[in-house]
């Protein structure tokens, strides 16, 4: 007869990792999966399909039996059509022999950088509110997760003074979400400015999550902060195709950065990835060569539904800024007298709108709401 033994797990599991709070965004949806007719104001993809040309290119790959695997760092190709983009686009330039890695979409980019740069005790600074991904890997890294949180009145842009305040003596690293998941807020060139006398006074190295840098509203585009003097040289830049081109489904991502930093995230890519999908990295050829006129008319639509969105909020009482990028507003909801998970049961139990509660990014984050109007 068989013995069965009682495992215990604990014994097992990595401590980083059970410690890692699991993200506040499922709970929300969960319910709303339980429900019929449910309108889900929550989730940040888009609602557009890849423009048609993206899509052929991807199904002619497939067709032609493109299916072997491509360099670790991804097709020479697009790491030159990569390096091109963010030239004519953000007048800065980078080798794509070395200073380029194609990535399975930007959150693989974004837990590549930080496993690279954070050792256990170093101190990472996290801008909030924020994509909810950044502080658990800095956390099974090993590293202290250290909130900096953003003000309505600053329109939930990073200033320096509170940088500076945030930097102690373990600080390493700084990570600048903007355009902003979930405020909708943008960084101007003359706050990145600021912010990067402090980051060079202090010796920081710097992960910029640019992914809506394309969905930056208004007269000024987007300013990336690689594009401020002596600051390419210290800053790892995130992006992808998931958002400006609405290609979330091909994962894929892209890394920009100095030569031996992107050597080290190459390695690790090698390691857990191998390379980024064929025929997703032919598809994405394609969108940076003939794809620029798609890029206007979604951000044209998206921006339509920006500004009818703030009214909406605005008219029913409830102080809105206006955001500046990306697909969402955070309308706050202090008047109601509710925290941001009460609001957000009573509102999908009453009204079938399903939002995610603003402590989902960030602890201190409980008297707004994030609503994506993608």
């Amino acid at each position: 007869m068989e013995h069965f033994v009682l495992i215990n797990y604990d014994e097992f599991l990595n401590p980083c990792v059970v410690n890692v709070k699991p993200s506040g965004i499922r709970k929300f949806f969960s319910i709303a999966e339980e429900m019929d007719n449910v309108i889900s104001l929550g989730v940040g993809e888009p609602d557009f399909l890849t423009p048609w040309h993206i899509r052929r290119k991807g199904i002619y790959a497939l067709e032609k039996g493109n299916t072997r695997y491509t360099a670790n760092a991804g097709l020479a190709e697009l790491r030159e059509e990569i390096s091109r983009f963010y030239e004519r686009k953000y007048n800065v330039a980078y080798n794509p022999k070395n200073e380029i890695v194609v990535t399975v979409g930007g959150s693989e980019g974004i837990d590549m950088c930080i496993r690279a740069l954070v050792c256990p005790g170093d101190e990472v600074l996290v801008v909030e509110p924020s994509f909810v991904c950044y502080k658990p890997i800095v956390e099974t890294c090993g590293g202290k997760a250290v909130a900096v949180v953003t003000k309505n009145e600053n329109n939930f842009r990073l200033t320096a003074d509170e940088l500076e305040k945030s930097i102690s003596k373990k600080t390493k690293l700084l990570i600048l979400p903007y355009p902003n998941n979930p405020t909708g807020a943008v960084m101007r060139k003359e706050d990145l400015v600021a912010v990067a006398r402090v980051i060079k006074k202090h010796n920081l190295f710097v992960l910029s999550d640019e992914i809506y840098s394309e969905l930056t509203y208004g007269d000024q585009g987007h300013f990336s902060i690689a594009c401020v003097s002596g600051m390419k040289e210290r800053t790892v830049v995130i992006n992808g195709f998931s958002k400006t081109y609405s290609m979330t489904g091909w994962r894929m991502g892209y890394a920009l950065g100095p030569a031996p930093v992107i050597k080290q995230m190459t390695k690790l890519h090698q390691y857990a990835i191998m390379c980024a999908p064929t025929d997703s990295q032919l598809a994405a050829v394609e969108a940076l060569k003939n794809g620029d006129e798609d890029i206007e008319k979604m951000k044209e639509d998206y921006d339509m539904r920006r500004r009818f969105t703030v009214d909406a909020f605005r008219n029913i009482g409830l102080d809105c800024f206006e955001p500046e990028g990306a697909f969402y507003i955070f309308p706050c909801i202090k008047s109601t007298g509710l925290s941001s998970e009460e609001f957000c049961e009573r509102l999908i139990l009453s009204k079938r709108v399903a939002v995610v509660p603003g402590n989902a990014f960030g602890d201190y984050v409980e008297c707004n709401i994030p609503v994506s109007y993608c």
